[in-house]
């Protein structure tokens, strides 16, 4: 949303967590799982920087 549809004088409103700390744990533990089954190099290459950038959050 533009800054032009605010009414003037009123803050934008504060964005809120998409995702939980324990939804990030799952998520974690399902690519770990996935990566014990994929047999291509290039996935498992995304999964790991994805496990990596996950483990950030939390």
């Amino acid at each position: 949303m533009s800054d032009e549809n605010q009414p003037q004088g009123r803050e934008p409103s504060r964005a809120r967590a998409l995702f939980s700390t324990a939804d990030f744990k799952l998520l974690r533990a399902a690519l770990a799982s996935h990566a014990k089954t994929t047999d291509d190099p290039q996935e498992l290459a995304q999964i790991n920087a994805l496990f990596h950038r996950l483990g950030n959050y939390f």
